[in-house]
């Protein structure tokens, strides 16, 4: 062995030692820690989250997720305040665990419902059904319906407002900056947007996995991620000599499509709980809000050699697509943590490319927010709150 190898082995010693010791004590804290210390006084903390609501005919079932630091028995379950058999919860349910309680009931259409549980301490954890109604099942039909759904909110929207692109080129030099303000203003609309409703969804699930956490971890992964991949896009471009302004409206299309991602996942849970009107005022309302994002893609285009038409086709596929597998996940699966966590890295893919666009803002004198930008900025918030009005 060389004298080389032998010194970077003698480097190493010291870390494992310290990942030795430090395994040693942990495990140590682990068997000992506990029966050292006095136990905790007062009655137990018992917490449930219901994760998922499944309706079939003369049955509620309630998927429930035990968030509290104690074992939890479910005794017994009321609905409006009747007592109705329960199954499915026999045993208690340790921490973090998830079962799925079968409730026989004979529910109606569209009625609300209280749903009571009573844990064996005496606790009462209340769950709220607005509207009662059949949950879809898993065939044919329903993906063809959230396929088609996911195409009207998600891809023609954005094609058609990619279709501005060549009225846009008459831009000039300061138009084309004032555009790109418009672009950020779309976008960081669309962020704050998604972190409200992030955290929010987060929070109404009892924040067994994190809660508001996982937005902000989805949005430092996709921040990341994104950086990473912008990296190796400007390393292919100084190679390939491509245009930057197609680089850029590939972020962008980049992080618009990990927010319809999101959008789509709350359209599918929506439509599983029968909280969605579908219908014109919804295709509509999502057309016309999402064409500006449309806009967005094709704004850093309008300076450089014309794109083909199938590089057009795959930004705005890249950009609307998305939101047909959001709807098919969110309809499907219904989990909070998840949603969340997805909609956590469409805020953070939003952020770095809003990071990527600044720089094209500053003007001859090297102002970003100068009056025009800054008036482009506002008009693209003022945009996107106008046309979330057209949204139900």
């Amino acid at each position: 062995m060389s004298n080389v190898r032998i010194a970077t082995l003698r480097s190493w010693v010291p870390t494992i030692a310290t990942l030795a010791i430090v395994a040693i004590v942990l495990v140590a804290l682990a068997m000992l820690g506990g029966r050292t210390l006095p136990e905790r006084q007062g009655p137990p903390i018992e917490q449930l989250a219901v994760e998922r609501t499944d309706l079939t005919r003369g049955v509620i079932a309630l998927t429930v997720r035990n968030t509290g630091p104690d074992p939890v028995q479910v005794a017994q379950a009321f609905v409006n305040d009747a007592y109705v058999d329960l199954t499915g919860g026999e045993q208690p349910i340790e921490r973090l665990e998830a079962v799925t309680l079968r409730l026989d009931y004979p529910w109606q259409d569209g009625q609300p419902y209280l749903v009571s549980l009573l844990t064996a301490t005496g606790v009462v954890i209340e769950h709220e059904i607005p509207a009662a109604v059949n949950t879809p099942r898993a065939s044919g039909g329903f993906f063809a319906v959230m396929t088609l759904l996911g195409t009207y909110v998600g891809i023609i929207p954005v094609v058609l407002g990619m279709l501005f692109l060549p009225t846009l080129r008459r831009l000039g030099q300061r138009g084309t900056r004032v555009l790109l303000g418009v672009t950020v203003g779309l976008l960081v609309f669309l962020a704050v947007d998604a972190t409200l409703e992030g955290v929010e969804l987060a929070e109404s699930n009892g924040g067994a996995f994190g809660g508001p956490a996982l937005v902000v971890l989805g949005a430092v992964v996709a921040y990341l991620s994104l950086s990473a991949v912008d990296h190796r896009l400007r390393d292919r471009q100084q190679h390939a000599q491509e245009p930057g302004g197609l680089r850029l409206a590939l972020l962008i299309s980049t992080g618009i499509g990990l927010h319809n991602l999101g959008e789509g996942l709350a359209i599918g849970a929506a439509y599983a709980v029968g909280e969605l009107a579908l219908g014109a005022a919804l295709v509509i309302g999502f057309t016309i809000q999402n064409t500006t994002e449309g806009l967005a893609i094709v704004s850093p285009l309008t300076r450089q050699r014309r794109p083909t038409v199938l590089q057009l086709l795959g930004l705005g596929i890249l950009a609307g697509a998305p939101a047909i597998a959001g709807a098919l996940l969110g309809a499907a699966v219904n989990n909070a943590e998840l949603s969340a966590f997805l909609i956590g890295i469409g805020v953070g893919a939003i952020a770095q490319v809003v990071v990527q666009i600044a720089p094209s803002l500053r003007d001859k004198a090297g102002k970003i927010l100068a009056p025009a930008t800054a008036s482009g900025i506002t008009a693209g918030l003022l945009a996107m709150y106008l046309t979330g009005l057209f949204v139900v």
